[in-house]
């Protein structure tokens, strides 16, 4: 049940704390007042859009919160679901912000606009007018219909199967598609495999040429430095360094017999030889890559290091991913090459999945027909009641091959009168007959739908006397098991609420203000009075009012 509301900076309501009770209660007041704003401000918890002109002019944020206690079962387990706890209930809030920007919160954990949408559809419902309208909608008869044969899981169940089904016929089509076409694609495959195969390419190859590359365009570098090398460490007769050294190494001998130590240095001096003379043959061999001609040998790199090149432009910008795209296009080839078989294997399985479906959307007709039969009873009783005696009203199931909602087409039909044929809605209801049927499907559908909460905005619009209050009779006893909020301006609904509160809208500060109030005792005698009519409310007036008050 809504407990407390809190609006803060919506259009003209700089902020309003509105406390609610169970059972049922009317909000009134002159047009223009603020009525629609409240509604407006809860649709935001419901995941309405938030415009930025909804935030009152000179503020920075709009802020709406709801505190809602013993939630059902359903809210429990999206609270569950999100890891929300919910020990003293659940408080909702979403604030909008003038740089477009909208944040959502519940129980003070931020969630997104989604799960804010989720958790409050589930604690709360608004039927506005344009609910009348959607009954012209044949499209919506069906939700309306499943919503009272509880019929969610099944109904999930089926559609599950259904998006299975139409999984397996799409594939079975793209296998079918034009055989031109296939051919086409074979051919392109077949193509890009062979070209990639002949490049034999190899990890790593293309650096290992652009290195070599590199080395025979400075060919004439390297051997002139090389050489120089090779013959300062080795190659000269007389200054080489592997000359100097030997003479020093022999000179060290000579002092060995006289110096100790010079033993040790000898024999240091003799490893050094060795180390520079395999850095005079290391620096010879860097000559060896040029025994050719190195045009030649550059021509054939850049040639190799062209192809591979356009490969990667062509089908990826590694080797590796040359590779993976072939590897890919080979997969796509084997599956052209098999698509006959998979074909038949998938024909198979479509008349398996087919099969499936008819038979879990026979289950939801079952379901359906008995719901459509027991519903289209109560309905008609509670329109007799709102002064339709003579309506008949049917809900008709007609058999339609598989779609996403079942195997059955849905539809309202209605004879307001006796002797008619019933005919659908949207070809003969007026606008008082739509909000008695509306009405009468929330009265039945309320026992099913498991939410504590429902707000009827306008509810009496194309109706009035008598009608309007058994309008309002109806509502009063659908209060016994759910806590009602209705809109109204109808004097005939108003009187018969456990609780009044009046929107009205003042000046404050050299600004419109709306403000929201509980109203009893002669305020509210005056408010039932005021909207019985005229412009001054006379002693008549008032003395209808407490008539209508007392016989509530």
């Amino acid at each position: 049940m809504l407990r407390s509301l809190q609006i803060s900076n919506v259009a003209v309501i700089k902020r309003a704390d509105i406390e609610l009770d169970d059972g049922f209660c009317v909000l009134t007041g002159e047009t223009g007042a603020g009525k629609s704003i409240i509604i407006d401000s809860i649709g935001l918890l419901l995941g309405s859009r938030a415009p930025r002109e909804l935030i009152r002019a000179g503020e920075e944020r709009a802020t709406v919160t709801a505190l809602f206690d013993r939630p059902g079962a359903a809210t429990l387990a999206l609270l569950d679901e999100y890891g929300i706890t919910s020990e003293d209930g659940v408080l909702l809030c979403r604030s909008v912000s003038t740089d477009g920007r909208s944040s959502a919160r519940i129980n003070g954990q931020t969630v997104t606009a989604a799960m804010l949408r989720e958790v409050g559809r589930s604690l709360i419902t608004i039927h506005g007018q344009h609910d009348n309208q959607r009954l012209l909608q044949r499209s919506y008869h069906i939700r309306l219909l499943d919503a009272y044969a509880g019929c969610e899981s099944q109904l999930g169940e089926y559609r599950a199967a259904y998006e299975e089904l139409k999984g397996l016929r799409s594939e079975l089509d793209k296998l079918r598609r034009d055989e031109a076409e296939k051919i086409r694609l074979r051919d392109i495959l077949e193509y890009q495999i062979k070209e990639i195969d002949a490049a034999r390419l190899k990890q790593g190859e293309q650096e290992q040429l652009t290195a070599a590359r590199l080395r025979l365009q400075s060919a004439e570098k390297i051997k002139k430095q090389a050489d120089f090398v090779y013959r300062a460490l080795y190659a000269s007769e007389k200054g080489a360094v592997t000359v100097l050294l030997d003479r020093a190494g022999s000179a060290l001998s000579q002092l060995a017999a006289i110096i100790p130590e010079a033993v040790e240095l000898e024999t240091r001096l003799e490893n050094c030889r060795y180390e520079v003379e395999d850095i005079a043959s290391t620096v010879h061999s860097y000559t060896d890559d040029f025994d050719g001609d190195p045009t030649v040998m550059l021509d054939k790199i850049e040639g190799r290091l062209d192809t591979i090149c356009r490969l990667e432009r062509k089908y990826g910008a590694t080797e590796s991913a040359v590779k993976a795209f072939r590897d890919d296009a080979a997969a796509r080839l084997e599956r052209l090459d098999n698509a006959e078989a998979r074909a038949d294997e998938l024909e198979t399985l479509i008349k398996e999945a087919d099969s499936r479906v008819r038979e879990l959307g026979a289950k939801l007709t079952g379901m359906r027909s008995r719901a459509a039969s027991e519903a289209a009873v109560r309905v008609c009783e509670i329109l007799a009641y709102l002064d339709m005696p003579g309506v008949q009203f049917c809900i008709s199931q007609t058999p339609c091959e598989p779609g996403p909602d079942g195997c059955d087409e849905v539809e309202f039909l209605i004879a307001a009168n006796p002797g008619e044929q019933p005919v659908p809605l949207a070809k003969t209801a007026s606008g008082g007959e739509l909000s008695r049927v509306m009405l009468a499907l929330k009265c039945v559908l309320s026992e099913n739908d498991g939410i504590d909460t429902m707000i009827f905005d306008e509810v009496d619009a194309g109706i009035s006397g008598k009608t309007s209050r058994k309008v309002g009779v109806k509502l009063h006893q659908l209060a016994k098991t759910a806590q009602v909020l209705c809109v109204t301006h109808s004097a005939q609904i108003a009187s018969l609420a456990d609780r009044h509160l009046l929107i009205s809208k003042g000046e404050s500060d050299g600004r419109a203000e709306t403000s929201v109030r509980v109203i009893t005792g002669d305020e509210r005698v005056c408010e039932i009075a005021r909207i019985l009519g005229g412009i001054n409310i006379t002693e008549k007036q008032r003395e209808a009012a407490r008539e209508l008050l007392e016989h509530e």
